[in-house]
């Protein structure tokens, strides 16, 4: 009798599902919203379209458990961006998972910020900028285009190049950074990068991309270095083998946002070029909030156009910060001045 029960109620439960061999096709998560920003709570709801009988229902989110009360979770992740809400419960002893795409952007609107110019400093107008990084007060710099990309050391008062590694033909240079007496060094499209010895900038190694689109912009922030690619990821590579470790995704309080370009890292927050803009995001490195923009409205204008100029491509690009300055250097590719700012609030 015990037998013949446990088979009926498997054809009861098969019935009820529709036939379907998979009884998650019958569920699906209801949200108040598909945008919800960091920490807030959000009402939810699982509908369940055959009015089967479910039980231990929880909610997970990048692996993590989701607190739910009075049927709203709260969104309290480290990271923004594309988010996949995972709702598991049980039908008898079977584990059922539904999954709902979502976003989760940032808690708060960015703030506006501006500039002060401290000083100028003549720049190469046939350096088409990529990426610059102070060293024990060396400027470093890498420049672009197939045919002109190289890594230089450069006397940032002068604009003298102290040295000069040109790259292939084939290449297009793209950010660096600088870390552990060593220069990292990206290509756009060729799916590699480089390292340097900083000393004499003699190659020590190349390295392949992972799953990242392209290479943009890098940073770091002393154990791991930040890698754009054009998309909203910013990638967390290992600094001994530049394998890819996950990334965060850049997000305002309104959208999901995808423009970062070369790279600066400074007190937890990541300051990054938006592509052909002449602007910069001030990112949270943890959790990927757009937190501040600084417009550099202007700033072209007190440049003088020489022949590398275009007018489509001669655009703010290169952000380097000199901790015993406590200022940022910020300059444009075939640009022929490099500017020393201060970063300050909007009033």
């Amino acid at each position: 009798m015990g037998k013949l029960f446990s088979i009926s109620g498997a054809l009861l439960f098969f019935l009820a599902c529709g036939g379907s061999a998979d009884p998650a096709k019958h569920f699906s998560i209801q949200l108040e919203n598909k945008a919800i920003q960091q920490n807030q709570q959000v009402g939810v709801a699982l509908k369940n379209k055959k009015d089967i009988e479910i039980s231990d229902l929880h909610y997970y989110m990048d692996g993590k458990e989701l607190a739910i009360e009075n049927g709203k979770l709260t969104l309290d992740l480290p990271t923004l961006g594309n988010k996949t809400l995972v709702a598991k419960f049980k039908i008898e002893d079977q584990t059922v998972e539904v999954e709902k795409d979502m976003r989760l952007l940032a808690a708060s609107a960015p703030e506006v910020y501006t500039y002060e110019i401290v000083d100028s400093y003549p720049h190469d107008t046939g350096a088409y900028t990529q990426g610059l990084e102070f060293n024990n007060g060396t400027l470093y710099e890498s420049t672009g285009k197939r045919g002109g990309s190289s890594v230089r050391k450069l006397n940032f008062e002068t604009g003298e190049i102290l040295q000069q590694i040109d790259m292939d033909n084939t290449i297009f240079g793209e950010g660096i950074t600088i870390m552990n007496d060593k220069l990292y060094q990206l290509t756009w499209q060729s799916g590699m990068g480089f390292v340097y010895d900083i000393s004499n900038l003699e190659k020590i190694k190349n390295f392949t991309y992972g799953k990242s689109r392209e290479g943009w912009g890098l940073c770091n922030d002393g154990s791991k270095i930040f890698k754009s690619d054009g998309t909203e990821k910013i990638w967390l590579l290992d600094p001994e083998t530049l394998e890819e470790q996950g990334y965060i995704e850049t997000a305002t309080n309104k959208s999901i946002f995808n423009m970062a370009n070369e790279l600066e890292y400074v007190n937890g927050k990541i300051y990054a070029n938006v592509y052909q803009k002449e602007s910069m995001m001030i990112i949270d490195a943890t959790s990927g909030a757009i937190e501040g923009v600084i417009n550099f409205g202007g700033l072209k204008n007190k440049v003088n156009k020489g022949p590398e100029w275009d007018e489509g491509n001669s655009v703010l690009n290169g952000v380097a910060y000199h901790p015993e300055r406590e200022t940022f250097f910020v300059t444009g590719k075939n640009w022929d001045r490099l500017f020393e700012v201060k970063i300050r609030k909007k009033e």
